[in-house]
């Protein structure tokens, strides 16, 4: 339990720009119509200058 807050603790840390720049929060919803019906996805991610990591649904 312990491990998780120290994780945690740092991560809102690297958030908040106590390090540098912030990370910025990105995502998105995607709607599509196709024939055989209509789909939905989903994206979240973060960026932090050239680096960006994200997690497709």
């Amino acid at each position: 339990m312990m491990k998780k807050l120290v994780i945690l603790g740092a991560f809102l840390l690297a958030a908040c720009g106590v390090d540098g720049e912030p990370v910025q929060p990105t995502g998105g919803v995607n709607v599509s119509l196709s024939p055989s019906g209509v789909g939905l996805g989903a994206n979240v991610g973060l960026k932090k200058g050239p680096l960006r990591i994200g997690l497709g649904l």
